[in-house]
């Protein structure tokens, strides 16, 4: 039915810090939406390769500490350069089971150097082409001590069957001028991921989609200290002061009426699917509709900057150039 929509929640744990190792988690839970015959698959926040738990548990904000710079030069490297085609094996798998897919992600950003991480919520259209790569605007806190603030380009939706969806890393969801860019692009699709949490989730999934209208997906990873793997620079240190679960999952769906279709579902690794009716998003538009019927853009609007941000604006002289005889 054109007007529904199969959607899985891939709360998963990644091979913590190890890029190819969770590239290839990733690919066997794409094998497996598409045996679920999903349309839509979404992995949690910074998915790939991690979440800096290390930064909490090891005083992450101690300056010029061997410890955190070693810690950090392993994050870089197993982070992922889109452009270098590290993603080319997820996008070719999507497009092989016509599977769009929101995959949280550590973005070694090449136009800003290709040192400093993002994080990164990426969305892979059913043709498997990356369509957006949007770099989490203010990372939360510790998350400032090894991510740096992104920027307004990825503040994109893309159409999905009868579905316009949208999404937002974390507690960007908390943002309402972010979330309000998306609800003026049409959203009705709303996917919001998270490094794992109950707590994070069990309250603004349903605020959003009673304020928005639409369907909120949240899905969220796990991680638990059985989750790192043994090689992990400074492991020791990491693990002392390291709770048995420190993500607990919470992945869950809340419907245009804000009650949940799916609550929040802790502690357990799995695939999780549904499926959603777009006309319930009409339904529930009839009685408001936060950038339409009820809206005032007279007295108030928004303004989205959607430039990609970059240190060099080159301007070459081409006069100069060396001309081929």
């Amino acid at each position: 039915m054109n007007n529904t929509l199969k959607i899985g929640m891939a709360q998963l744990a990644p091979v913590w810090l190890n890029k190819q190792k969770t590239v290839d988690k990733i690919l066997s839970a794409i094998k497996r939406a598409a045996e679920a015959n999903c349309e839509l698959l979404v992995f949690g926040e910074a998915f790939l390769p991690g979440y800096p738990f290390w930064v909490s548990l090891t005083n992450g904000a101690e300056f010029d500490s061997t410890l955190q710079k070693e810690i950090h030069a392993h994050y870089i490297r197993n982070a992922i350069q889109i452009e270098s085609g590290e993603l080319d094996a997820i996008a070719e798998l999507a497009k092989k089971y016509h599977l769009a897919i929101y995959l949280g992600i550590i973005e070694r950003a090449k136009n800003r150097g290709g040192h400093s991480l993002y994080c990164s919520l990426v969305y892979i259209d059913p043709n498997g082409k990356i369509q957006s790569a949007h770099r989490k605007l203010q990372p939360t806190y510790e998350e400032r001590l090894t991510w740096s603030p992104g920027d307004g380009n990825g503040l994109r939706v893309h159409p999905l069957k009868q579905f316009t969806v949208g999404g937002l890393n974390c507690w960007e969801n908390w943002m309402p001028l972010s979330r309000t860019a998306l609800y003026g692009l049409g959203e009705d699709l709303h996917i919001a991921v998270w490094p794992g949490s109950d707590y994070n989730t069990k309250d603004i999934t349903r605020f959003i989609a009673r304020e928005s209208r639409s369907f909120v997906v949240s899905v969220s990873s796990l991680m638990r200290i059985e989750d790192f793997p043994t090689d992990t620079p400074h492991l020791e240190e990491i693990l002392k002061n390291a709770p048995p679960i420190l993500a607990n999952g919470g992945s869950c769906i809340a419907g245009p009426d804000g009650e949940w279709i799916i609550p929040p579902i802790i502690e357990k690794e799995d695939l999780i699917v549904t499926t959603i009716d777009f006309n319930r998003v009409l339904e529930e538009r009839q009685n408001f509709d936060p950038v339409g019927h009820y809206s005032r853009p007279d007295v108030t609007k928004l303004t989205v900057n959607r430039q990609r941000q970059s240190i060099l604006d080159i301007v070459d002289d081409t006069l100069n150039e060396p001309k081929n005889d």
